[in-house]
């Protein structure tokens, strides 16, 4: 039955549908495969099996009476462990909540449950999200399924490896500066960090953060649009959510690149990057090519984007772990406390600075985007490195002066608040996979996840499976 795990979520849930697959035997295949390559790979931290299998066998029953079932119905999932779960530990992969069991659903796993989908636990995460490199003090190390003993990326790590590994259908996450777009690359499944506000982030201490947002992982575009139709639209507990319906993404438009105009940016305004990277973005360009695109090199202007994103991440750091940094420091990592007090040393003038910069990046950013029709880059600047490295400390011989500056490829494209993805787009020699960054118009997310279809079907190294599982 392990073909099943291998399965597109969207045959999945038509099979389901149709009863040619029962919601146990799906969820079952499922837990069998995470009983076996889990303890490798270590993605799912916390599992719910016996309420999973209830809740499979209700499904069977409730279809064969004649239920109406949602988008997401019977399809197995797992859930980023900084979402809350009800009634399931939560730990933010913080010693700190190593036992928090809370009381209520976050918004995307609330939705998620609404849309039929059976949980079957929680995936790993650095601590409060804390870097693109998923490792704590609670669970471990994630390993990634391509090659254990590297790193699957983060901070929405064991989403992806958990996807890559067939132990779950879909998987969700959050991004501030590359949390769904990092591990996608580095464990080849597809990331999506839509535009503030398209995903509820309720309920949340930081109601007002601009920086971090929800999103959908899987294993191809259109599973993530599935994911996407059901997480995304306006939520009144949320102050940010965009008025529009998510069930629009359930259906993507198909489109003719002929003529399209895309712009490709290898380096992101001067990032030093691995040579196997820009190799695979080669790929990416050629898959525009031919297609028809138009492709042009033009590096955008991100003057000030490193500055400005990383006062928002401190002031975003301060405001949330600001409490637990004063009341339990000592049971947090050292950068989780160094982020903490920086934002809690700001002044006014730093913050100022960081907004006019903003500004101008999203206006630069629109510009390009008016001109182009999309946006091709690098997503990661480094390949998956050893798993017991905490972050690279220096990329193509230059130093990175902190644990996030070897991400900037993807918290530059953050800062200007539009909707970027990563999708699967090449392989190294020695089978590793690249991912290829692609960044849309602000809100246009439902066009993104079109094209990037179609870059999909003219590149589809996503199929190819981790070897060994």
């Amino acid at each position: 039955m392990s073909e099943i795990c291998f399965m597109d979520a969207v045959s999945m849930a038509r099979a389901i549908r149709t009863r040619e697959l029962s919601v146990s035997d799906v969820v079952d295949a499922h837990i069998a495969q995470i009983e076996r390559v889990n303890p490798a790979v270590n993605a799912i931290v916390t599992t719910t099996f016996d309420v999973a299998r209830i809740q499979a066998a209700a499904a069977d029953a409730a279809l064969s009476a004649g239920h109406v079932p949602g988008p997401l119905f019977g399809l197995p999932v797992a859930h980023k462990d900084s979402y809350l779960t009800a009634g399931v530990r939560t730990t933010f992969g913080s010693e700190a909540y190593r036992d928090f069991v809370p009381t209520q659903d976050s918004a995307v796993v609330a939705r998620q449950k609404a849309a039929g989908a059976i949980t079957l636990g929680k995936t790993n995460l650095p601590e409060f999200g804390a870097g693109s490199h998923t490792f704590n003090a609670v669970f471990g190390a994630t390993h990634n399924p391509w090659r254990h003993g590297l790193s699957a990326g983060g901070s929405s790590g064991g989403s992806a490896a958990a996807l890559a590994a067939g132990m779950v259908a879909l998987a969700d996450g959050s991004d501030m500066g590359g949390s769904l777009r990092n591990p996608a690359s580095f464990c080849n499944v597809v990331g999506l960090r839509p535009s503030m506000g398209r995903v509820p982030m309720s309920p949340s201490a930081f109601a007002f953060n601009t920086q971090t947002v929800g999103g959908p992982m899987g294993r191809t575009v259109s599973d993530v649009a599935l994911l996407m139709s059901v997480i995304a639209g306006d939520s009144p507990a949320d102050p940010l959510t965009v008025n529009e319906d998510g069930a629009r993404f359930a259906e993507l438009p198909e489109m003719s690149c002929q003529g399209m105009r895309v712009a490709v940016s290898p380096t992101l305004g001067g990032l030093p990057f691995e040579p196997a990277v820009l190799q695979a973005l080669g790929n990416g360009v050629r898959a525009c090519e031919a297609l028809g695109c138009i492709v042009d090199e033009a590096e955008p202007d991100f003057t000030g984007a490193d500055h400005a994103f990383e006062v928002f991440r401190a002031l975003a750091f301060a405001t949330t772990y600001g409490p637990v940094r004063a009341e339990q420091g000592d049971r947090l990592k050292a950068t989780v406390r160094w982020n903490v007090d920086l934002g809690l040393s700001l002044d006014g003038a730093a913050v100022a600075e960081a907004e006019r910069a903003r500004t101008r990046l999203f206006a630069r950013m629109q510009a390009l985007l008016q001109q182009y029709d999309f946006l091709i880059a690098p997503v990661s600047q480094v390949l998956p490195f050893p798993v017991d490295t905490e972050y690279p400390a220096a990329i193509a011989g230059v130093e990175m002066e902190s644990y996030i500056a070897w991400m900037r490829s993807c918290y530059r494209i953050t800062i200007t608040g539009h909707p970027a993805l990563s999708l699967p787009c090449g392989f190294t020699d020695d089978g590793l996979p690249v991912g290829l960054q692609i960044i849309g118009r602000y809100r246009g997310e439902r066009e993104l996840l079109a094209f990037a279809r179609m870059l999909e079907r003219a590149n589809p190294v996503g199929r190819r499976r981790p070897p060994g599982l």
